[in-house]
């Protein structure tokens, strides 16, 4: 289950716009996952030994590194392919052409079908926070929308009755 708050925040256009108070959505991340971490859960799944697993993670690294950075869009089996980007200033004078109109240089993954199926078939958990910080909805795909009344959130975090998540921070 993927975890969404949709915090009730004033969306400005520019300075002189006065704004409008919108939900925006976005997945909640607990923790980046070490390095470590995940050699050692391959570990457990796979049967190889911990220290093999390395040395196929370091050098898979290294030749991805070295791939991309000729060009090449590299395939990461199960996952997908990644390749370098970048955005440019565009110039119409060939001569004003140089590697100082590079502005930013960017990594680009793309997922496999079977990546994006997994995350379309994954179900989500919204809460909506408005812009005073209390919880006003939560809905699931499992679920009928739950629209919490004002009196029903005084004083305390969200509730984890019923083995829901908790939502707070």
């Amino acid at each position: 289950m993927i975890n969404i708050k949709a915090q009730q925040t004033l969306v400005k256009f520019n300075k002189q716009d006065p704004g409008t108070w919108l939900y925006l959505m976005r997945p909640e991340t607990y923790s980046k996952l070490t390095e470590s971490k995940v050699i050692d859960e391959a570990a457990v799944r796979s049967g190889i030994q911990r220290g093999a697993l390395k040395g196929a993670w370091d050098a898979i690294g290294a030749v991805i590194k070295a791939w991309t950075t000729e060009g090449h869009s590299v395939a990461i089996p199960g996952l997908g392919s990644i390749r370098f980007s970048m955005n440019a200033t565009a110039v119409a004078d060939v001569n004003k052409v140089a590697k100082e109109l590079i502005h930013t240089r960017k990594v680009v993954f793309t997922p496999s079908v079977d990546i994006k199926n997994e995350l379309k078939n994954t179900k989500v958990s919204i809460t909506c926070i408005d812009k005073d910080g209390k919880i006003v909805k939560r809905t699931t795909d499992e679920s009928e929308d739950e629209v919490i009344d004002d009196g029903e959130q005084q004083g305390g975090g969200p509730s984890t009755e019923g083995g829901g998540p908790s939502t707070e921070g």
